[in-house]
């Protein structure tokens, strides 16, 4: 049995090893030549420097970690393996719960989302009407897992799927409903246009009802219908009064006039009863004396007659008189009915809004303002060169270039947005719900859509450009007010060089 060898002995050994193997003497390879000098079962050395940076690298979630944290720096300094591996274990073990904890808490959703999200099923759900009798049944579990926290994401979204599949359903149903009813109006508003041919001052009530049920549909549309009709029954109702009174008056008149023509016919036979005795005493008359009387009563008979036969003629040139001026105001009147059918709130050139109109939708617009505590936006824009427009091409050209604006206006602007045609070639836009700087781009995006759109006078294509100056209602301002600085911002456009959009 060989002796254990000295350790100085060894380590001599060591080291000449390493310079027979020509190994650089680094402590691994001292340790392993030691090692199989000495027979030791060779050993990895303890890798202090590496665990430190991983020990460095690792972030404590929570205080449990934060300690652990603390007791593998410790076991790293004093180079305990099993130190070590129980740090990192009581690390990992105390992420894993926060992990389970944040898992299950993500799961659930927030309670104010799902507050919310009751809120909007609640809200669409009239609109699905009471048809599907499915869309009722699964709506009351819906609402009541919504309600009640916390709320499985999972549970959540299988429930909408199904629920929104009903109501994809009942919406459709919706939609056909709508479509056939609005068929059916329009079917019943033609059939009585076509019963009332004869009572013509229906027809531009018939003609309005038909506009309003063509699509698309809007509130706002059958509301500014309801306006105008209202308007129009008033109108035409005063007119047909009016004209009945008129007609009656004719029928008396006709009346009076027969009657005068009669009284004239017994006045003629009287007068011709008394002329035919006078002539017969005449022929019995013996003496002259006797002549006298008889004359005096002819006389007095033609008298009569003559003074009767004028009174009847100024009675009837009266009469005619009035029957000619009756007769007039019946043509004013059926006029009057005619006119009352066309939109009593409406340019009848752009079938933009007019004066009134505009007062009406700035009122509303205003009041929506004040009760919502929202924006307007009020636009006022001007064509430019329109007088030369007018003066080169002609009048006619010119009333179809104002056409073209508000027809390319309206296919740009939102349903909610109202255009009115405040005056010659100026137009009024009201944008509710709208910023000024919104207000300004919308306008800046109408002048590009009439790059695009040109005008055609004839085979001349024409590019219409405008002026136009915007600007927010302030609070306590009058519409008038806002449309005056808006007018004041257009007139800056124009002095910048046209084709500009200035808030005012």
């Amino acid at each position: 049995m060989t002796e254990p060898k000295n350790p100085s002995e060894i380590a001599r050994e060591a080291l000449k090893r390493l310079a027979a193997r020509h190994l650089a003497p680094t402590p691994s390879n001292y340790q392993a030549c030691y090692n199989e000098i000495a027979g030791l079962v060779e050993a990895a050395p303890f890798p202090e420097q590496p665990l430190r940076l991983i020990a460095h690298a690792l972030f404590a979630d929570n205080e449990v970690q934060e300690k652990q944290l603390h007791a593998l720096d410790a076991a790293i300094g004093r180079r305990s393996w099993r130190a070590v591996q129980d740090a990192l274990v009581a690390f990992v073990a105390a992420g894993v719960g926060k992990e389970k904890e944040v898992v299950e808490q993500s799961s659930a959703l927030p309670p104010e989302f799902s507050a919310k999200l009751a809120r909007f099923v609640e809200s669409v759900v009239p609109a699905l009407g009471d048809e599907n009798a499915r869309v009722g049944e699964m709506l009351g579990p819906l609402l009541q897992a919504l309600r009640q926290p916390p709320v499985d994401s999972a549970m959540i979204q299988s429930m909408l799927a199904n629920f929104g599949h009903q109501a994809l359903f009942a919406a459709e149903e919706q939609a056909e409903i709508k479509d056939s009813l609005l068929k059916l109006l329009h079917l019943i508003i033609e059939n009585i246009g076509e019963l009332s041919l004869d009572d013509s001052w229906l027809k531009g009530q018939i003609d309005g009802l038909l506009t309003a049920v063509a699509p698309p549909l809007t509130l706002r549309h059958l509301d500014e219908m309801e306006r105008r009709l209202r308007d129009v029954m008033v109108k035409q109702s005063e007119a047909k009064h009016r004209s009945i009174e008129a007609q009656e008056e004719m029928r008396q008149m006709l009346a009076a006039f027969i009657d005068r023509l009669a009284m004239m016919n017994e006045s003629s036979t009287t007068f011709q009863g008394k002329i035919e005795k006078s002539a017969r005493d005449i022929e019995q008359v013996k003496k002259i004396e006797e002549l006298a009387p008889l004359l005096k009563d002819v006389i007095a008979a033609t008298r009569s007659m003559a003074e009767e036969t004028a009174q009847s003629r100024e009675q009837l040139q009266t009469l005619r008189g009035k029957v000619l001026a009756t007769e007039a105001e019946l043509v004013q009147l059926h006029l009057e009915l005619d006119s009352a059918s066309a939109l009593a709130r409406h340019d009848p050139l752009t079938d933009a809004l007019n004066r009134k109109g505009l007062d009406e939708a700035l009122a509303r617009e205003i009041a929506g303002v004040q009760r919502k505590e929202s924006q307007l936006s009020v636009c006022l824009l001007d064509i430019d060169n329109f007088k030369k427009l007018n003066d080169r091409l002609g009048h006619e050209a010119g009333d179809s270039a104002l056409i073209h604006l508000a027809n390319v206006a309206r296919n740009s602007m939102r349903p909610t947005d109202t255009l009115a045609r405040y005056g010659g070639e100026e137009f009024v836009i009201l944008m509710p719900d709208t910023p000024i700087e919104n207000g300004i781009e919308a306008m800046v995006r109408l002048q590009r859509e009439l790059t695009k759109a040109f005008f055609l006078s004839g085979k001349e294509k024409i590019l219409i450009t405008f002026s136009a100056g915007v600007a927010q209602l302030a609070a306590g301002e009058s519409g008038a007010d806002a449309i005056k600085r808006a007018d004041r911002a257009m007139y800056l456009a124009k002095r910048a060089g046209k084709n500009r959009v200035m808030s005012g």
